[in-house]
């Protein structure tokens, strides 16, 4: 037996935990560490790790996992607060990064001869209509403005965005196989969402019975976990749908059971933290080769970041705009959803196992990560110089200037 795989371990945690402290102490999230880590033991830079079935799979379990904590930590409270207008901003702010995305693509691969060529371009634009909060939550709490009206919009938009692009991804990846029908694409789809519908009401009341009794209790995150993993090989295996999107409605369904809520994300975020987000992380990197980079990839990638910027600060301050939200307001909610994290490399991995991103476009889409989620917290902090007017509330979906009035 080969046991080269557990140095592979330490190399990989070792490395994006220092790079990522690192990354912290410039105020950029460890992802961007992590990334730079993978970049240098990878072919790219040292050739020390190459991709292997073990990294491969491990790093599988790390963005099931990572998709999973995603769908716990989302709170249908905040969401049906922001509700109509978070749908707005959201939905806009897919559709204008999809067609951007789409366009660039064909603006630089052109090939007709590929039956795929549009499924491959419109994916382009399935990675950009990602949006990871992770570094815009940090940033509105240092300017204590998470809470604020544009907070909230940015998270409940954020949440939906999510969800829309899962619901693109899937209908997606379900057309790689050219023999496969429209209508069975749609068919099977639909018949997921039912599947869903009622395993979910299943499993919701099974665990809230659970959760006043073993709240506390490790065999509840155990379960949940159990759970994750079963709902994502049912979504792959039975309806053709990737795992993360089984991963991530597993997390929904248990999001608003509190006590198991908290427990199972806070032992779930231990075990990702360690072992698992760092080999998924790291992976991206080992398998991005800058050495294919050229001249024409680097144009790609400048083109690409730029509309990534773009077309989120339009599309998303457009829906802002249109839901009531002052000019500035409205900027920067585009401004808070620029950053693309994880999210977007969790949508190209899937892309890439699909046939449906080639291996020299994957370079320039790691680099527009790494762009766009430096850039966002600078831009941010520069939109969000002026001030929300206190007077603004949300009414029936909408966010609108209240009456002032004197108190005594």
């Amino acid at each position: 037996m080969d046991y080269t795989f557990l140095l592979v371990i330490a190399l990989i945690l070792l490395s994006t935990k220092v790079l990522g402290l690192a990354s912290e102490k410039v105020h950029m999230p460890q992802v961007v560490g992590a990334l730079i880590a993978g970049l240098l033991l990878g072919p790219s830079v040292f050739n020390i790790v190459s991709e292997t079935d073990f990294l491969m799979k491990a790093s599988e379990i790390g963005v099931i996992i990572l998709m999973f904590t995603a769908g716990l930590d989302t709170d249908l409270d905040e969401l049906k607060q922001t509700g109509f207008a978070s749908f707005i901003i959201a939905l806009i702010g897919v559709i204008v990064p999809l067609v951007g995305g789409l366009g660039c693509y064909l603006l630089f691969d052109s090939n007709g001869g590929d039956p795929q060529n549009m499924l491959k371009a419109i994916f382009i634009g399935v990675v950009l209509t990602a949006t990871s909060v992770s570094i815009t939550v940090e940033t509105l709490r240092e300017m204590g403005k998470l809470k604020s009206k544009v907070g909230t919009a940015i998270l409940g938009a954020a949440v939906i965005d999510d969800i829309l692009g899962i619901i693109v991804l899937t209908v997606l990846t379900g057309f790689t196989d050219p023999d496969v029908q429209p209508l069975m694409v749609f068919g099977r789809i639909a018949l997921f969402f039912v599947f869903l519908g009622i395993i979910g009401i299943i499993m919701h009341k099974a665990f809230s019975k659970m959760d006043s009794v073993w709240s506390k209790h490790r065999r509840i995150a155990i379960y949940a976990l159990a759970f994750c993993f079963l709902l994502s090989f049912v979504a792959e295996h039975f309806f053709g749908i990737a795992d993360i999107t089984g991963a991530y409605f597993a997390g929904l369904i248990l999001c608003n059971i509190s006590d198991t809520r908290e427990y199972a994300a806070k032992k779930l975020t231990v075990l990702s933290y360690m072992l698992f987000s760092p080999l998924f992380f790291a992976s991206i990197g080992i398998k991005t080769e800058l050495h294919g980079l050229t001249g024409m990839m680097v144009l790609f990638a400048v083109v690409l970041t730029l509309i990534a910027i773009l077309s989120k600060v339009i599309g998303c301050g457009l829906g802002a705009k249109l839901m009531g939200f002052q000019t500035y307001d409205a900027l920067s909610v585009g401004l808070g959803m620029v950053s693309r994290g994880e999210v977007a490399l969790i949508v190209a991995q899937k892309g890439e196992q699909a046939g449906l991103i080639d291996p020299h476009f994957f370079p320039p889409i790691v680099l527009m990560v790494i762009v766009t989620t430096l850039i966002t917290p600078v831009l941010l902090k520069f939109g969000m110089k002026r001030q929300t007017p206190a007077n603004t509330e949300f009414v029936n979906g909408e966010a609108v200037r209240m009456p002032k009035t004197d108190h005594i």
